[in-house]
């Protein structure tokens, strides 16, 4: 059974965006990927969905945006349990949208602008409405310069931007990011990070999976680590200081933590640094006699 971490309790209803209960997923001739899951999603709170590759992150985002039909259990979105009617998905994955991985899986149209006004041109808005969205989906990516631009001639990491810009001209309450960073330089990763932080501004929830602890560390107010189909969540500081979970994950503590395990240090004590100026700024206080 899934569980949860140390003293965080989930949010009430009325602050949760997504939800899910008692749900098992996975894939017809192969093992159960998702067993009798638990996850909340609270209006607001970054949450970063942890695990080695392979661990079924991906098919809980499926799970949460409605793409991927749990063998049991139920999606809980506005309150109310899902239904997986055609009319029921439409209006869900109006509020609830996922940008895949690759953004080649998601990109179809000749140039960006075109291809951020997908979505809204297939939910028959007015012209003048889908010409507002696509000029604020761009602005807010930072991307308005390359609203003509063919789509074949852009960076990896523009492209990813231009992914995460179709879903916003849908105007999500919840965004969710498979693997946002993944194959990005670290400018590109600043830069979606940048974006991100936008997309926050503009009153979306963002959830995002990775397998990039530090990521995560840095980031996220709440932690989903999956492990061996089941999710475990936590406040951050306690999820990804429970060493023996986050290595049963198959993954590695924050650098900031073994760091400061190293130096005998309570990362508790010294304020939770997140950042090598946390961390730096940390350690000048400790050395003050």
């Amino acid at each position: 059974m899934s569980h949860r971490l140390g003293s965080w309790t989930p949010p009430h209803d009325a602050d949760t965006a997504l939800a899910l209960r008692g749900v098992h997923a996975g894939y017809a001739g192969a093992p159960r990927v998702l067993d009798c899951v638990g996850l909340t999603v609270g209006i607001g709170r970054r949450t970063a969905i942890l695990g080695a590759n392979g661990s079924g992150k991906t098919t809980l985002l499926r799970v949460l945006s409605g793409a991927h039909r749990p063998d049991e259990g139920v999606v809980i979105s506005g309150g109310a349990v899902l239904d997986h009617g055609r009319r029921a998905l439409t209006a869900h994955r109006q509020q609830v949208q996922l940008v895949t991985q690759d953004p080649d899986d998601q990109l179809f149209s000749a140039d960006v602008r075109s291809d951020v006004a997908y979505g809204p041109t297939n939910l028959a808005l007015p012209q003048p409405e889908v010409v507002a969205r696509v000029a604020e989906a761009l602005s807010v990516l930072s991307i308005t310069e390359l609203a003509d631009r063919p789509v074949h001639r852009l960076s990896f990491g523009q492209r990813k931007r231009v992914a995460v810009a179709g879903a916003l001209a849908m105007k999500p309450t919840v965004l969710l990011l498979d693997e946002p960073t993944a194959g990005l330089d670290p400018a590109g990763v600043e830069e979606m990070l940048a974006a991100v932080a936008a997309l926050e501004a503009h009153g979306t929830t963002v959830v995002l999976s990775t397998h990039d602890v530090d990521l995560a560390w840095r980031w996220a107010d709440e932690v989903a680590l999956v492990v061996d189909g089941v999710v475990h969540q936590g406040e951050v500081t306690d999820a990804l200081t429970d060493t023996g979970l986050v290595r049963a994950a198959r993954l590695r503590p924050p650098w900031s933590i073994e760091l400061l395990a190293r130096l005998g240090l309570d990362p508790a004590e010294v304020g939770w640094p997140r950042t090598p100026d946390e961390v730096a700024a940390a350690l000048r206080v400790r050395a003050v006699p």
